[in-house]
């Protein structure tokens, strides 16, 4: 390692111009070059952002946002989806914004939303 301190001493004693001309002479002997790492390197990040991967969504939760004034059918559709108890249907339709499905497909969540605002709920699928 004595020698390896000895180098970087001798390294920092070189001005801009020797120490340039150093990079090209090892360039020209190993047969390498500085500038093609630097620019790879800096290529991967503009290139990975550049291209940003877009994932479709899967699951998709259904939420009312209001009951609507129909607010007996509304809690009728909800027992009906979801299998809940009428208390349970009382709270989703008058506690809100209220899921009423999670995590289920785009077709049975179009489905489910249809259903609740033939009822006349607002929903948003999200």
């Amino acid at each position: 390692m004595a020698d390896l301190n000895a180098i970087v001493e001798q390294l920092d004693q070189l001005t801009l111009l020797e120490a340039s001309e150093l990079s090209k002479l090892l360039q020209e002997k190993w047969g390498v070059s500085a500038a093609a790492p630097v620019a790879a390197a800096g290529a991967a990040p503009a290139a990975a952002a550049a291209a940003p991967v877009v994932e479709e969504q899967t699951e998709f939760d259904v939420v009312i946002t209001d009951s609507g004034a129909n607010k007996i059918q509304v809690i009728k559709v909800i027992r009906e989806l979801t299998g809940l108890g009428l208390r349970e249907a009382k709270a989703a339709a008058e506690e809100l914004p209220s899921k009423v499905k999670e995590g289920v497909s785009k077709d049975e969540a179009a489905q489910v939303r249809a259903k609740l605002e033939e009822a006349g709920a607002k929903v948003d699928v999200k």
